[in-house]
């Protein structure tokens, strides 16, 4: 039972990794317009839906730290809304059904939409720069529709990875009943 608990951390802790290098590495040459996609946001609301709440705020966080550590003025600002995104998405976990993209794509929509609206009003607005339409038309809604499109990609092969870890839980759940 515990190998099996070792291996979910160490494969969440591959996809975080492997998240942040395609994000710091390969979608900069990927950006259109100045807006590139968050995948660790991907990653993080997916992981609060499809394992909940807790499981959500420890993929936020850690995705959050990493971002942080690369470029943020302050450790542990985007550690502090990521791990809020994971565990928001976390609540959904009850009416999330793998079948149906649409929920995942609503969610991951509207975590991208409040992450901008949160960054613009906890960065910019604090620093009174108040060109929020600006911010809004070029950066909040371009990068979500980018989000979004690369959520079509990323979410089936997230939840495949967790079918697979799933399975494996119960055979190994089941062999000890």
């Amino acid at each position: 039972m515990k190998a099996v608990k070792i291996r979910r951390i160490v494969v969440t802790a591959v996809i975080i990794l492997a998240a942040y290098l395609l994000q710091c590495s390969v979608f900069p040459a990927l950006e259109i317009a100045g807006v590139k996609p968050n995948l660790m946001l991907i990653v993080t609301a997916s992981f609060g839906f499809m394992r909940g709440p807790r499981e959500g705020m420890f993929v936020g966080f850690a995705s959050g730290l990493l971002i942080d550590i690369q470029h943020g003025d302050m450790i542990g600002f985007y550690a502090l809304i990521y791990l809020a995104a994971g565990f928001v998405n976390g609540l959904f976990e009850q009416i999330y059904f793998d079948e149906d993209i649409k929920l995942p794509l609503f969610l991951i929509a509207g975590t991208d939409l409040v992450y901008g609206l949160g960054v613009y009003f906890l960065t910019f607005l604090l620093r009174s720069d108040f060109n929020f339409l600006y911010y809004l038309n070029r950066i909040i809604i371009p990068e979500t529709i980018y989000t979004i499109a690369i959520t079509l990609i990323v979410y089936p092969l997230l939840l495949f990875i967790n079918h697979k870890l799933e399975t494996e839980e119960k055979r190994s759940a089941s062999k000890f009943v």
